[in-house]
């Protein structure tokens, strides 16, 4: 395969093995192999750039969030549930129709969970789940049924039919922090709450710099992607698909939410992932033959430094993130995105970059 500059995709099918002795062993072997790329001029590129601005309003609303979350729960005794309250609750859920799942008609069995806390008002509570603890007390117990509307941000829950059953263990109100000099100091290594301002402020500006580098980015992989007009392989896309189902299942766990209850139709993901995946292969063949022709490369030291930075993401320790790439294959997988890491820069360095 070197000597005839092959790349196969995946690993060949063998047929028609013959060993006879004193003869040459004569097989076929079938695969796919990589599209022919053609980058074009891809020093030069005009690239966009959103533009940062940064408001006392931004500011303001983040020293906000930190104080809503530096608010303390304190016991209500004495009145019912209102708009703010945190309500402490067990409950059993279940599916009674799901229209979106294609017409499954509920779950086997219930699920069941102990010591939820419900901020009435949050927007991330089921649609008129809330509503219905109003006015409740302590070890009140009730019941009722929830129609998700067509538009729900879960699509395998538009229009489902759900019944709930609760008994309330705790309510709480929230008690926020005065927005002052003694609030900055309890929340870290701040002398005053305009120092907390300052560091809030350019905190924003950092993000709205990382934000608009990303989609500078995202620009230059939509440019790169559309100079592949041949169809790419499918071997190719169903990787990336693997690697998005991978990724959206990691983000369910990180949200304790397990994937094999999450009522999620997995085809159908795939389906709509499918030309966005197709456009992540394109681009990546593009950042490859860049790689190639530009001689990228990537010494052990760099690849060395990445098994450190995600080492300290996953909080393992050096060798053991080093043992698990080794043993899942990921090592080359890590130096193939280097590389491309070290394409997009170089293609970002000589680009016209034009405000947006």
């Amino acid at each position: 395969l070197r000597g005839k500059d092959l790349q196969p995709i995946e690993a060949p099918s063998i047929r028609d093995v013959k060993v006879k002795a004193g003869q040459p062993l004569t097989f076929t072997a079938t695969f796919e192999t990589l599209p022919p790329v053609d980058p074009g001029d891809y020093r030069g590129l005009t690239l966009r750039r959103t533009s940062v601005e940064l408001t006392e309003t931004s500011v303001s609303e983040a020293l906000e969030q930190l104080r809503q979350s530096a608010a303390q729960a304190e016991p209500i005794e004495g009145r019912g549930v209102e708009q703010g309250d945190i309500v402490t609750v067990s409950l059993e859920r279940r599916i009674l129709a799901q229209p979106a799942m294609e017409g499954a008609t509920g779950t086997k069995e219930p699920e069941h969970h102990e010591s939820v806390e419900v901020e009435v008002g949050s927007p991330d509570n089921p649609p008129g789940f809330a509503e219905h603890l109003l006015g409740l007390n302590a070890r009140d117990v009730t019941s009722f049924t929830l129609t998700y509307p067509e538009d729900h941000a879960v699509k395998e829950m538009s229009r489902a039919e759900v019944s709930y059953s609760l008994t309330v263990k705790a309510v709480h109100r929230r008690v926020l922090p005065s927005l002052d000099d003694e609030f900055a100091r309890s929340i870290g290594t701040y002398e005053s709450l305009t120092a907390l301002s300052d560091q809030v402020r350019s905190d924003l500006a950092k993000q709205a710099e990382r934000e608009a580098d990303r989609r500078t980015r995202d620009d230059l992989l939509t440019q790169l992607a559309a100079r592949v007009t041949v169809d790419v392989p499918d071997a190719l896309v169903n990787r990336e698909l693997d690697r998005r189902v991978e990724h959206f299942v990691t983000h369910l766990i990180n949200q304790r939410i397990d994937p094999r209850s999450a009522n999620v139709d997995w085809d159908a993901f795939r389906t709509e992932q499918r030309e966005a995946a197709i456009d992540t292969v394109r681009s990546s063949l593009v950042l490859d033959e860049i790689a190639r022709q530009e001689k990228l490369d990537v010494n052990p030291s760099e690849l060395e430094e990445e098994v450190a930075r995600q080492a300290e993401r996953s909080g393992k320790t050096v060798p053991a993130t080093r043992a698990l790439l080794e043993k899942e294959g990921g090592a080359g997988i890590l130096a193939v995105g280097l590389r491309r890491e070290k394409a997009i820069k170089l293609v970002i360095e000589n680009a016209k970059i034009v405000n947006a």
